[in-house]
């Protein structure tokens, strides 16, 4: 029966790190006005008749924080690889000089940096919502375990545990924004 409740435990914590770390893939993805990579991953363009990630097709580095340079791999595919990043929601125009496509950063507004924050704490907030789910459904399946025979003591300490685990993994969800709004209100 302990054993359950474990299972139970072990399950909710799976889910609340998942929601951790898809926060911090969403968050990497939105610019601080640094040139930062992750902007670009959520970018697929056609490959050999196959939808493929930007990084699949193409070189990506920074050479400065301001500048993502991108070189595709087989020249014919530039015209592509401009196309996909103009489709997408980047919101950066690619400069294609016939070798590379060079994204220039530019830098934030205060109002830009303010909608940005803005974005980044509705990604936490969802985050959060999904770390609440993840206790509601283990405390209800506590409660379900006790009804079936788990000792009471032992579903109030399991309870006790959940409530724990929430409150360490909503702590860093806000380390994560907090980090996130930093740098994006760092000019």
């Amino acid at each position: 029966m302990a054993a359950d409740l474990k299972q139970i435990e072990q399950k909710a914590e799976a889910k609340m790190t998942a929601s951790v770390e898809f926060l911090d893939e969403t968050l990497s993805r939105i610019r601080a006005g640094k040139a930062n990579p992750h902007i670009l991953d959520g970018i697929k363009l056609e490959y050999y008749g196959t939808l493929t990630p930007l990084s699949g097709v193409a070189a990506i580095n920074t050479p400065d924080a301001r500048t993502i340079i991108v070189q595709p791999w087989e020249k014919q595919m530039l015209k592509e690889v401009e196309k996909a990043i103009l489709n997408s929601d980047v919101g950066i125009t690619p400069d294609n000089n016939g070798e590379i496509i060079r994204l220039s950063i530019p830098p934030l507004t205060e109002e830009r940096r303010k909608q940005l924050v803005k974005q980044a704490k509705q990604e936490a907030e969802d985050a959060k919502v999904s770390i609440r789910n993840a206790r509601r459904d283990a405390i209800d399946s506590i409660k379900k375990a006790v009804k079936e025979g788990v000792a009471e003591d032992m579903g109030k300490d399991a309870e006790n545990d959940m409530q724990k685990l929430h409150d360490k993994y909503i702590k860093k969800i806000d380390d994560v924004f907090a980090i996130k709004e930093k740098e994006i209100l760092t000019v």
